[in-house]
């Protein structure tokens, strides 16, 4: 993977005989990589060289050759110091005396000796789960079979695979189940004495309605002084998960729960999650407050921050509170109608600070009994949502506020900031261009102005053809958000603080800003000199989730699009690059690539970058991001969970007189059939290494 060479020229390894520390990538061909944030390219390793190493494994590297011609030094690794995997999926090949599995894996990957004691009942050809536990140097990995899988069931299969790949273990240990069983259902008296008791004031949860751990309560009241208090209160995992205990140590190793269409692969145990923490209505539990006092106007007059504990009056879903909102009536009617008032008045107090406002869909598939894709639902964000969401917000901001204005030895407290950074200027200045093709002017002097041009645009092209593009486009842009001890601002939020405080069920950040928010609220801060690197890994196992939730998703598309193959469908235009476009299915929000290769017989097409677009050299014509087209679904391939489809010509297709003019290509430099790194196309599809 070749790094472009900044202004500021890094040192090359040629001459250094050090040892570096980076992450070995394979490729499919069995020769691995490794990249090394400090140096400007990777370092080639041979399989012989390996040592041990899989991919996705963080290693030690030392440089055996200068650099080739190419920039690119080779090495042997000398120590794997982080494995990403060690259980894996895949078939038993079983003979008279021994055992051995074979990994299905895309990446290539050695055979693990089974010793016959360590079969767990396994026969031949079996689909089953395996550990490695032991790999002696110039020898095969030896492994234990964990769990016989059903060979009939490819589902389960194929999203047991999916979550082991990205790093995440399945289950929990016997150790770590057994600590977790030791925990007392009764809620401890001299605990609750120690804490604010908030277990008569009215309180609620609203979540979706198959959700099965509830981490977020509202509590509500009205003051003497006609100011409201409203509570958010969070569980309060950090007194049921103590640091330096396995199940600690467990949930920060995973740093998150996993969300696929069919599962949660959870980061704590179901007791924890599920049980002990969940928030479940008519239940006393124990609870991390932030307690806002708030005028009609949503004015926030003064705030408290502590333990709590709570006891739920009600348990809602999402779709009955916005019932209630949209009909003015039902169950708790004159609570949640204000609770809605305040946090609509508070989304806008914060659009109009500087917060950007991107909409935001959510495609979930509707399963069938064994999990096969049989619908799709398309969830967009609607008031129910946004009064949890700003309520949530305004807690994760005082909280970040807060923990920031106290100072150890007249320095910052080492904390877990949720950060995201201004957008990109190599990324910002072509979608710029882009953008005033459709009559959008940006000011991009300063931040403020970016997002305030980004709030006019998005609020300008609502209902209009180029929104989608626009809109997904500008998403593109911006940068990902991060944890770092580092304040650098949110600033997709518009917020100066912000932290992850809301959902310690499912994220360990927020476990940890519990625990430095507690020490501040004592005046009692440890500060933590390993802040940054526990940040940095939360933020890479936040990365493998999602990694994880989108080849799950692609998986179920792919599943769901093998019933039409054959079959044609309106799509939009998602992506370009110079090998095709990607195209999404209007009916069933389903992606899949149209290769350019198909396109030869209408056309030689060539990839224009500040267009987002493909443009035929002779017809002009120009398959543009954004643009509607006609495509026929021609292959669904679960193995490598990707869809292809071809595009249909149709009568409305043909370019109109003068087209050609208008997206007529400039002068193009000769390009390679490499995808540009510039290229429009999903994260999802990597970028092909440069050899």
């Amino acid at each position: 993977m070749s790094r472009k060479n900044s202004k500021t020229k890094k040192k090359k390894p040629s001459s250094d005989t050090r040892q570096y520390k980076g992450v070995l990538d394979i490729t499919r061909s069995g020769v691995g990589f490794i990249i090394v944030p400090q140096l400007d390219n990777d370092i080639l390793v041979r399989p012989n060289d390996f040592n041990t190493a899989l991919h996705g494994d963080t290693v030690l590297v030392k440089i055996t050759s200068d650099p080739h011609r190419t920039g690119r030094a080779q090495g042997v690794i000398t120590e794997v110091v982080d494995r990403k995997q060690t259980e894996f999926v895949g078939k038993i090949d079983l003979n008279k005396n021994f055992a051995f599995f074979i990994a299905e894996s895309q990446k290539p990957m050695p055979d693990v000796y089974i010793p016959l004691d360590k079969l767990n009942n396994a026969k031949n050809d079996d689909k089953v789960t395996v550990r490695i536990t032991g790999w002696e140097k110039n020898k095969k990995p030896t492994g234990e079979v964990l769990k016989i899988m059903d060979a009939s069931d490819e589902n389960e299969f194929a999203m047991r695979e999916i979550i082991l790949e990205n790093g995440f273990p399945i289950g929990f240990s016997d150790e770590i189940q057994e600590e977790t069983a030791r925990i007392p259902d009764a809620l401890p008296k001299a605990e609750i004495k120690k804490r604010k008791d908030f277990r008569d004031v009215f309180t609620i949860t609203i979540d979706p309605a198959d959700a099965k751990d509830f981490d977020d309560a509202i509590s509500f009241r009205v003051l003497k002084n006609g100011h409201y208090e409203i509570g958010v209160h969070i569980a309060d995992v950090s007194y049921y998960v103590t640091p330096d205990t396995a199940l600690d140590k467990e949930a920060y190793q995973r740093a998150t729960s996993v969300y696929l269409p069919d599962r949660v692969n959870p980061m704590l145990p179901e007791r924890i999650s599920n049980e002990l923490c969940s928030l479940r209505p008519k239940e006393d539990k124990f609870t991390f407050s932030a307690v806002f006092q708030i005028t009609p106007k949503a004015e926030v007059k003064d705030f408290w921050l502590g333990r709590t504990v709570i006891h739920s009056n009600h348990r809602f879903t999402y779709e009955e509170v916005q019932e209630v909102i949209e009909k003015g009536d039902g169950l708790y009617k004159d609570e949640v109608l204000i609770l809605n008032n305040i946090s609509q008045r508070l989304r806008k107090q914060r659009f109009k600070k500087g917060a950007i406002n991107f909409s935001s869909q959510e495609v979930r598939f509707k399963l069938d009994d064994k999990g096969k894709p049989i619908g799709i639902v398309i969830k967009e964000s609607k008031e129910a949502h946004q009064l949890i969401e700003e309520l949530m917000l305004l807690a994760n901001k005082v909280v970040a506020e807060s923990v920031a204005k106290v100072k150890v030895a007249k320095k910052p407290v080492p904390f877990p900031y949720r950060v995201h950074a201004t957008p990109d200027e190599e990324k910002l200045l072509p979608f710029v261009e882009f953008a005033k093709k459709f009559g959008h002017k940006f000011d991009t002097k300063t931040p403020e102005g970016i997002a305030e041009s980004f709030n006019t645009m998005l609020k300008d092209v609502q209902g209009k053809p180029e929104q989608h593009v626009l809109e997904q486009l500008g998403i593109r842009t911006m940068a990902k958000a991060v944890y770092t001890s580092d304040n650098i601002g949110h600033y997709g939020l518009g917020f100066t603080h912000y932290a992850h405080f809301t959902s310690p069920i499912r994220r360990y950040p927020d476990v940890m800003v519990h625990r430095v928010l507690q020490e501040v609220l004592d005046s009692a801060v440890k500060p933590d000199k390993e802040m940054e690197e526990k940040c940095k890994h939360c933020s890479e196992r936040e990365r493998a989730a999602m990694d994880a939730e989108r080849a799950a998703n692609k998986y179920k598309q792919v599943e769901y699009m093998q019933n039409y193959l054959g079959d044609e469908f309106d799509g939009v235009i998602s992506g370009v690059a110079s090998f095709g476009f990607w195209v999404e299915t209007v009916e069933h929000k389903c992606e899949g690539l149209v290769s350019i290769n198909s396109l030869l017989d209408y056309d030689d097409f060539r990839h224009m970058e500040g267009d987002y677009a493909l443009v035929g050299r002779r017809s002009g014509r120009a398959f543009r991001m954004g643009d509607k087209v006609r495509i026929k679904v021609i292959s669904a391939n679960l193995a490598k969970r990707q869809l292809d489809y071809e595009w249909v010509l149709t009568s409305g297709a043909k370019p109109e007189e003068g087209e050609s003019e208008v997206t007529k290509p400039k002068k193009e430099k000769k390009k390679t059939s490499k995808p540009s790194s510039k290229a429009a196309a999903p994260a999802k599809d990597k970028k092909k290494r440069k050899k």
